[in-house]
């Protein structure tokens, strides 16, 4: 139970530091355009796929180095993994149309 707990803490860690790294680069290449998303509809497609980045990432890699060493543990398989990175990238990049 308490690998469980370490895990879902790590997991949190994980979403709050990737992800806001994640979210000030992109930010930061829309600054450089003098695009400005925040609190916009735009804004919340960006933090959607980065959720799904990290995802992604997650279970395809981070699942494996992590605290908990129960059953269930499997990578997604490839055309799930470049369905869902390619929607992300999708995302950002239609998110400007939406300010």
């Amino acid at each position: 139970m308490f690998r469980v707990i370490l895990e879902l803490l790590r997991i949190v860690a994980i979403i709050f530091i990737l992800g806001s790294l994640m979210g000030a680069l992109v930010n930061l290449i829309y600054a450089s355009m003098e695009i400005n998303v925040d609190n916009t509809t735009g804004g919340w497609f960006v933090g959607v796929a980065i959720l799904i980045i990290l995802f992604v990432f997650y279970r395809n890699r981070l699942q494996f180095s992590g605290f908990y060493k129960g059953k269930g543990k499997e990578k997604l398989s490839n055309k799930i993994s470049i369905f869902l990175i390619c929607f992300s990238m999708l995302m950002i990049t239609i998110a400007p149309l939406f300010r």
